[in-house]
């Protein structure tokens, strides 16, 4: 019976199941597909970042594609598709919340998408799998500050203008010892605002933060 998810229907349901367990759950697992789907998905987004940006040089655009294919970025994109409540994980996996862990739900996806590759061809994978990264990309900053992480661009910002850098605080931290969370707030003095952030460490919190700061001052 044909399964659907992440804007495909499998005509080969083991292919689905095999993107989503893990090697922690015996075999057939899915680190064969994540090799392929890694070969894809770079493909995939380099196109689309060639046509998103007809201007910029090869060095904004190989910045940005690993912008966009990085772990973080994969990993958020599993939890937009829900993908961790449908991994498959061994004991241990499941004990300390593999599924919720940002390397194995990148590999997932990369799996994934090798997974619809196989079932239905180079360009029904291309347009289930574009979809996902459209946000992300419209998000991407100018190609002349991408690759620049959120501190470095919002310090940039206010130095410019000769203004006083922001001040980090931490929060609140907190979670067990494999899934640790902390939240920041980032502090400035011209123009006047704080923002707040959160992540599994106190630097992805700051990011967090500083790129909440950056939205509010460059709108």
């Amino acid at each position: 019976m044909p399964a659907g998810f992440a804007g495909h229907v499998f005509a080969a349901p083991a292919l689905l199941a095999q993107a989503l367990t893990h090697r922690s759950a015996g075999s057939p697992h899915n680190e064969r597909l994540e090799f392929l789907g890694d070969a894809l998905l770079n493909q995939f987004i380099a196109e689309a970042l060639y046509r998103h940006w007809p201007k910029a040089d090869e060095g904004a655009l190989t910045r940005a594609r690993a912008e966009l294919v990085r772990e973080s970025a994969l990993a958020g994109i599993a939890r937009t598709l829900d993908i961790g409540a449908r991994l498959v994980l061994g004991p241990g996996e499941m004990k300390t919340g593999g599924h919720r862990r940002d390397s194995i739900l990148a590999d997932a996806v990369e799996a994934l998408i090798a997974a619809i590759y196989l079932d239905a061809g180079f360009e029904a994978c291309r347009t289930a799998v574009l979809p996902w990264f459209a946000p992300l990309i419209a998000a991407l900053p100018p190609p002349n500050k991408v690759g620049k992480d959120a501190k470095t661009r919002l310090q940039e910002w206010l130095q410019g203008r000769q203004h006083p850098l922001p001040v980090y605080a931490l929060l609140a931290e907190g979670g067990e010892d494999h899934a640790r969370v902390f939240k920041v707030r980032c502090i400035l003095a011209t123009p006047a605002l704080h923002t707040e952030g959160e992540g599994g460490s106190r630097r992805a919190a700051e990011q967090q933060a500083a790129e909440a700061a950056l939205q509010i001052i460059e709108s």
